[in-house]
């Protein structure tokens, strides 16, 4: 790359993301640092399709780490250390001005830990907090050694690291707030959100190891409340790359539900939508944005399922509970998580319930909690780097 037009070195920026929503997060990253820097700044790492577009060459194909679960992440240890070892090692030649680490801690930590040991010079910031507020709070404080910045998606987070005594952190919001226009109903959309029967959304997970465990029970579920006499339409949104795991799923389901494929069909379907059926993650979040009230569920394998249960620390894994700041949205967790207890909480989250309107109502008000004023996430996250890059390189 030839150096920028007015003789500086350009700034040389190594971000890895290795997930697809880390990877849409990097690329507008990468968008709003070169509207600032211009030609003086140069990307390299590990990133996606969308980071691709914007200039980055990956190390590697991210799909090389699409490792979900405890058991699944043992069996392919080998290959994710040896990746772990080429990244630390890419990082280090390429001694960039700042890494940026993108969500998937298993990963991006186990890099920042061993770049930190050998170059402590670079300054690192981690894009998507882990849970620390949720599970292993102790790992909050152990950042403080080699993380310089947190950049937080939940309103929450700060004052979580404040309280856990981690490095700083700063809000700078949910990518899903700049998404709110294809969230939201239009008046048409809103008639038929109103018009019974009302339509059900069910949604078993976005990965092949949820939506093995959710698919049964929740077609067990389904066919206890219209058992029940409970009228509704069904509609289940998926991915392309999931669909044929979908279709063999709902086979030994007595309901046939609408599949709709792709991110516009599911905004599609969450605009129309009156109630929800949902596998607890960030998807709580999208459903409490489009104002959908929901029933919360989440099934795990048993190694998986002891080591959450054990050590989780908050009162609901709801992400959109924490969001709101009260338990409004019923979830069923391992155990708890049977047809009979979710065809229960359906049928009463389909009436004039007061469950229902608790939902509404705070759901109502989670704009105001997690504004960030008239900024977006990917600006507000490009003035820190910024700001660190102004600092320029740590002390060694």
């Amino acid at each position: 790359m030839p150096p920028p037009a007015n003789g500086r070195l350009a700034r040389k920026i190594f971000l890895i993301a290795t997930e697809e929503s880390g990877d849409r997060l990097g690329a507008q990253l990468m968008k709003v640092l070169r509207q600032r820097l211009g030609d003086g700044v140069r990307f390299e790492g590990v990133g996606g399709r969308t980071m691709a577009r914007e200039g980055l060459k990956s190390l590697f194909p991210i799909e090389e780490l699409s490792i979900i679960g405890f058991s699944a992440v043992v069996k392919q240890l080998p290959k994710l250390l040896r990746l772990i070892r080429q990244t630390t090692a890419a990082v280090l030649q390429a001694s960039p001005d700042i890494l940026i680490i993108i969500d998937s801690p298993d990963f991006t930590h186990r890099v920042a830990r061993r770049v930190r040991r050998r170059d402590p010079t670079i300054p690192i910031v981690d894009y998507v907090s882990p849970s620390v507020w949720a599970w292993r709070p102790s790992r909050a404080r152990t950042m403080r050694a080699y993380v310089d910045h947190v950049l937080a998606l939940l309103p929450f987070e700060p004052e979580a690291y404040r309280r856990l005594h981690g490095p700083p952190c700063t809000y700078v919001g949910h990518p899903l707030i700049e998404q709110l226009s294809s969230l939201r109903p239009n008046a048409e959309e809103q008639a038929r959100r109103d018009t019974r029967p009302p339509v059900l959304l069910v949604l078993p997970g976005s990965r092949r190891g949820e939506i093995r465990h959710h698919m049964a029970i929740f077609g067990e579920a389904l066919d206890r409340l219209q058992a029940q006499g409970t009228a509704f339409e069904l509609i289940l949104p998926t991915m392309p790359h999931l669909l044929e795991l979908v279709r063999e799923g709902v086979k030994s389901w007595k309901l046939t539900p609408q599949i709709v494929v792709g991110e516009p069909e599911k905004r599609a379907a969450f605009r129309i939508a009156n109630a929800a059926l949902a596998k607890s993650g960030t998807v709580t979040l999208e459903l409490a944005l489009s104002r959908v009230p929901m029933v919360a569920a989440y099934k795990a394998g048993a190694v998986e399922a002891w080591i959450v249960l054990r050590f989780v620390t908050v009162q609901s894994v709801i992400l959109a509970n924490l969001v709101v700041g009260e338990n409004v949205v019923p979830e069923f967790v391992q155990d708890d998580c049977t047809a009979d207890r979710l065809a229960s909480a359906l049928a009463e989250l389909l009436s004039d319930s007061a469950m229902r309107k608790r939902q509404v109502t705070a759901f109502a008000g989670i704009d105001d909690v997690m504004s960030t004023g008239n900024q977006s996430p990917s600006v507000r996250a490009a003035d820190i780097v910024l700001g660190l890059l102004r600092k320029g390189r740590r002390a060694g």
